[in-house]
């Protein structure tokens, strides 16, 4: 079907706030999702594709303006696709939040579960990430102005985010507020001196160009780590912008950088080579209860660590609080990746297990409670759909609590069945993805039941909620 053919809506009034930051009209019993529009507007709408049960559709036009609105901050709204709600007040960014949660749970789920208690805003909504990955591209995405140049005016080349569904066109970013300074600043003096120096920029289609990628991770305790991706060996070009940057940057106490030859950005398998400083960041968590020691987090360039360190305090705090520990209690972490929540309870329970599919994770984890000081916890590398059967529960004991954080697919239905058949007194949810909890959840209702339930804000000015539930057995 041509653009021609799709169907054009006029004054349609935005009803909701729905997945992927896109905002949810109603045309007759077609729901249409648009983005960039928040609830109560009114606008005409132009379908851009139509399926059976729902079509997406841009606003052409707007006939009123929503009360709900303010105005967007980053002059990139609009074209990137990161912080698509900023057009929204953040109290309604979190009303909609904790909708999503109640939707998914009762449409989903469609288990019974208590009040869901208030979301926790995060302390931050700016400058609260502890983690960027820029692309550098030699077709960056061209706006109104620079299409009105002459082409051989045209400059093509960017540093930034990936254009949304299209994966070779990068949006150059001039300011992002995601991450404190130095963080733009790096960016654009990377981005001027490779440009200055003529180096060809990275084409995903053809392979070719020199400049892949740069990551720039921080932490609140001021440690701060580059990342610098080329595509194939040249170290003249490669030593003056590292030196340029450990000159005119003395604050990155880890420079590093990677030579990626493969086809695909996955630098996870590659060697990292160490320019200045340390090999890792650290960063300082506070402990659960009053009193208690402050931890200390080890973050090698590959690592997984929560991006917005502040709020993940109160994540973690609350898995915590859920599982009311008394001391004496055996722990399981499931997907415990660095074990970050492993760590964070071991102080105070009898004995934590870990358990992650990622080997580098686990090697992670050890550090972190050698680093703490922390001897009661035990870390397992493996997929847990095979580690977590009965033999491992028989070497390890069964736990008094398990505490589960799985991707945003949810746990496979083996680990499902496994902890149904281990059946621990209670469960601790945490779930960056509501919509697969519920899944796993009502797979769960059969020996156990809803006992709260806590939403988390992570991510302010995107649609992401992550979301904490307390599983009691049945008795």
């Amino acid at each position: 079907m041509s653009r021609r053919q799709l169907p054009f809506f006029e004054n349609v009034t935005i009803i909701d706030a729905g997945a992927e930051g896109k905002a949810v009209a109603r045309v007759n019993d077609l729901v249409v999702f648009v983005p960039f529009c928040v609830p109560g507007d009114v606008v005409d709408i132009q379908v851009i594709s139509k399926r059976k049960s729902y079509c997406e559709g841009k606003a052409i036009k707007f006939h009123h303006y929503s009360e709900l609105r303010v105005d967007p901050f980053c002059e990139h709204f609009g074209t990137c696709g990161g912080c698509r709600w900023q057009n929204l007040s953040y109290d309604q960014q979190l009303k909609y939040k904790q909708k999503q949660v109640d939707d998914h749970f009762t449409r989903i789920g469609k288990f019974s579960y208590p009040a869901i208690k208030p979301i926790l805003a995060s302390p931050l909504t700016t400058l609260y990430r502890n983690k960027l990955e820029y692309t550098f591209s030699d077709r960056r995405w061209l706006n109104a102005d620079d299409m009105a140049l002459p082409e051989d005016q045209r400059q093509t080349k960017g540093l930034g985010f990936h254009i949304p569904t299209l994966f070779d066109r990068v949006l150059d970013i001039i300011h992002c507020y995601h991450q404190p300074e130095p963080s733009n600043a790096i960016r654009l003096a990377v981005r001027d001196f490779t440009m200055q120096k003529g180096w060809p920029f990275y084409n995903p289609r053809s392979h070719e160009g020199f400049m892949r990628n740069l990551l720039i991770r921080n932490t609140l305790s001021g440690n701060w780590m580059v990342i610098v991706v080329f595509a194939y060996e040249a170290p003249d070009e490669i030593k003056s912008l590292m030196d340029f940057l450990a000159d005119r940057f003395p604050e990155i106490t880890s420079l590093i950088y990677v030579v990626n030859e493969k086809h695909n950005d996955v630098i996870t398998d590659q060697e990292m080579r160490l320019w200045k400083g340390d090999p890792y960041i650290t960063e300082t968590m506070d402990a659960p209860v009053a009193g208690g020691r402050q931890l200390q987090f080890r973050i090698g360039p590959v690592s997984f660590y929560q991006t917005n360190p502040l709020q993940a305090y109160n994540l973690y705090k609350t898995a915590f609080d859920f599982a009311g520990f008394k001391g004496d209690e055996l722990v399981y972490d499931l997907y415990c990746g660095t074990g970050t929540i492993t760590n964070f309870v071991a102080p105070y329970v009898n004995k934590a297990v870990g358990v992650e599919y990622v080997p580098s994770a686990i090697d992670d984890a050890h550090i972190n409670s050698e680093l703490n000081d922390i001897n009661n916890t035990v870390f397992y590398a493996g997929d847990l759909a095979k580690v977590l059967d009965e033999e491992f529960v028989k070497q390890n004991g069964r736990p008094d609590v398990i505490i589960t954080d799985p991707p945003r697919s949810g746990m496979h239905e083996n680990v499902v069945r496994q902890i149904l058949q281990i059946a621990p007194p209670k469960v601790v949810y945490v779930s960056c993805n509501p919509a697969t909890q519920a899944r796993d959840i009502s797979l769960m209702m059969e020996k156990y039941e809803v006992s709260a339930v806590q939403p988390v804000d992570m991510f302010p000015h995107t649609h992401h909620v992550e979301n904490v539930v307390l599983l009691t057995l049945r008795a």
